[in-house]
């Protein structure tokens, strides 16, 4: 047998072997693949306390400070496969918001955008970040919104990534159906609902191993209680229209195409109150633009910072 023939043997036998560790390992294999993910992104885990809540974040990179927020049910590390493209040129941070992903969990706490704002100035108080471009996919978009809003000076730019928070993007197929049927994917009743959660946020099907899938699916089935209360509180948030008429920070707006959770026409909404944005509408591309095209939204994103003033 020849040195060729020995290295396609064990090329061949790597697959085998993670996938007998992920079944034979799951909540293990879980762990080594996050934690290999997160190096190769250069971010290490870190918390910090707040008044009323532990949170957690994700910190790598040096230059200046970009901090990006996750969607509802997500957590900070729905931004690490995009991250691993701006720690090499920026100081990224990414926490987790309180009540989501390693952070606080309080079924007597309050988890509006406005709490959720106030959470995270409280957050960058406390690491000593007084100006950051700031970043959220979904509701993380509509709390770094709402926190230009109320924090001009301390916001160097937004991106908003399918951000919710306008009446617009609410005529959705997805926000509809919550209001007839009181269900929505992210909403997890069980563990292997996860599964259908990707499929109704995504076009573009992301690699995720069976073994993380079935830790977040787990993850989502033990807050359904307390994300449900939630999700009925955030409904109740005033939408951003109603309440800001202008928003000076610059802001680069991504929406895709195929977004069956917030309807595109949120973007143009977006837009009147922040005179000083462009929109990048990603064709193919649903509700996780960072999940599903990592790479190309670090790319328009870097171009984007690349026009700013320094801060």
């Amino acid at each position: 047998m020849t040195a060729l023939h020995v290295a396609f043997g064990l090329l061949a036998a790597v697959p085998i072997a993670i996938y007998a560790f992920e079944k034979l390992a799951p909540a293990r294999a879980a762990t080594i693949g996050l934690a290999f993910e997160r190096r190769r992104a250069g971010l290490v885990w870190d918390s910090v306390t707040i008044p009323g809540a532990e949170m957690p974040y994700l910190e790598g990179g040096h230059g200046e400070t970009i901090v990006l927020l996750h969607s509802f049910a997500g957590d900070k590390d729905n931004f690490i496969r995009t991250a691993v493209y701006l720690t090499r040129h920026y100081h990224v941070v990414i926490p987790d918001l309180p009540g989501f992903g390693e952070a606080t969990r309080d079924a007597g706490a309050q988890y509006s955008i406005g709490q959720q704002a106030a959470n995270l100035h409280a957050f960058l108080y406390k690491l000593g970040l007084d100006r950051v471009h700031l970043g959220g996919n979904a509701m993380g978009g509509f709390v770094a919104t709402e926190y230009a809003a109320h924090y001009p000076a301390q916001v160097a730019s937004l991106w908003l990534l399918s951000a919710s928070g306008t009446a617009a993007a609410t005529d959705s197929e997805v926000v509809r159906n919550y209001a007839a049927t009181g269900r929505v994917p992210w909403l997890m009743a069980s563990a292997d609902a996860f599964d259908n959660m990707l499929v109704a946020c995504t076009t573009r099907m992301p690699f995720i191993p069976a073994s993380f899938r079935r830790r977040l699916g787990q993850r989502g089935a033990a807050d359904f209680a307390l994300h449900t209360r939630v999700l009925r509180e955030l409904q109740d948030s005033p939408f951003l229209e109603a309440r800001f008429y202008r928003i000076e920070a610059p802001a680069l707006i991504v929406w895709g195409s195929e977004d069956r959770v917030h309807h595109a026409a949120g973007a143009e909404a977006l837009q009147a109150i922040l005179p000083n944005s462009r929109v990048i509408m990603m064709a193919g591309i649903g509700h996780l633009p960072v999940v599903e095209a990592p790479r190309r939204c670090a790319a328009d994103y870097r171009a984007f910072l690349a026009t700013l003033p320094r801060t």
